[in-house]
């Protein structure tokens, strides 16, 4: 039963495009005999399995009846079983008697049991305490990730006899269990980020100005891959923990220089419009030197450098959207999150009338 859905499901993914070199570890087996017990004769005659496996075990591969000292003192087995000519083929074996009735006449084996032809597995493959038996495929054409959404999706099609079950492994598995530690890292990024930027700007609502720049790079990183025929797989993934710390420094030169000029007596506008202006050209420095410092790992000159390449790609694609957009995004939420400063109100002198002020001697 396991071998027959084993091939079955070899026979469905060979037919998913992009699955190459399917195999499977069911195997033909070795050529052998079973002998298969006859219930009703058995338990006429009063026999058991056991002794009708011994009958045949001393036929067939002998038995020990003795030992035999040489005169050197040492010990031989004396091993008794039928010669050679009498045992090689079932014919003869049907023949054999394996046990007797109280009479003294002889029960053959053909009375009791029968013999077919079968074939018994090289290897028994188990995994926890059951019977296991493996298909594997190679992928060519597409990505990993889609081939194995079309295996997914035979697996839940196909109805399984009872007791058995199927279990994805492989680089599959693998490949989404990196995804999830991916995910987990860049969302405590995201908190450690928001953390460290409220304390160091002593305010709960500007970090989440200089965040909104967070977004922005995916749309870059998107693109970048899209536009390069490259996948989401886990160097890109990587790229995109790294963005989380790089694109916020844009934001971070623009909230904190506008954060001084509003303490030196700026408006809002006006201290955006500083900050837009002093800050453009570090701004612009530092995200081409991030550009041409991952062109090489994006163009991927050297061999192997294809594996790597998607990190690169998607890093270069998230600073540059995220640094157009910070630019417009970011001093747009911080107009909207950080209220205008309320001017002190000066003192007013009153001089009551019918009262003169008399200086001191």
């Amino acid at each position: 039963m396991l071998t027959q859905v084993a091939n079955q499901l070899v026979e469905k993914i060979k037919k998913v495009q992009g699955a190459v070199d399917v195999e499977t570890t069911v195997k033909p087996g070795l050529p052998a005999f079973a002998v298969r017990l006859k219930d009703s004769a058995v338990r006429e005659l009063g026999l058991t399995a056991p002794q009708i496996a011994a009958s045949l075990r001393a036929y067939v591969n002998g038995d020990v009846a003795t030992y035999w000292t040489t005169p050197d003192g040492n010990q031989v087995e004396v091993l008794l079983r039928l010669p050679r000519e009498q045992r090689e083929r079932i014919e003869q074996m049907n023949k054999l008697p394996i046990a007797f009735a109280k009479d003294g006449s002889p029960i053959s084996l053909d009375q009791v049991a029968t013999i077919e032809p079968v074939f018994n597995p090289e290897v028994i493959r188990r995994q926890n305490l059951q019977r296991r038996e493996a298909v594997y495929a190679g992928v060519q054409g597409r990505t990993s990730g889609e081939v194995n959404d079309d295996v997914r999706k035979i697996i839940k099609a196909t109805e399984l006899p009872p007791g058995t079950s199927f279990m994805v492994d492989g680089a599959g598995k693998q490949q989404a269990e990196a995804f999830n530690g991916l995910l987990g890292a860049m969302g405590l990024a995201v908190i450690f980020i928001y953390i460290v930027l409220a304390s160091q700007f002593g305010s709960f609502v500007q970090p989440i100005a200089i965040m909104a720049s967070l977004p922005l790079s995916l749309i870059g990183v998107m693109l970048a891959l899209l536009l390069t025929k490259s996948t989401l797989n886990v160097f890109s993934m990587i790229g995109l923990v790294m963005l989380m710390g790089l694109v916020t420094k844009n934001a971070i030169l623009l909230v904190d220089f506008a954060n001084h000029a509003r303490k030196a007596g700026a408006t809002v506008p006006e201290a955006l419009l500083q900050a837009g202006l002093i800050r453009m050209r570090p701004i612009i420095m530092t995200t081409m030197a991030m550009i041409f410092g991952m062109l090489p790992m994006a163009i991927a000159l050297n061999e192997g450098g294809e594996i790597q390449a998607p990190m690169g790609r998607a890093i270069i694609g998230g600073v540059i959207t995220s640094t157009l957009l910070t630019l417009v995004v970011v001093p747009v939420l911080y107009s909207y999150l950080v209220r205008e400063r309320k001017p002190a109100k000066k003192a007013a002198a009153v001089v009551d009338e019918g009262m003169v002020a008399v200086p001191a001697e």
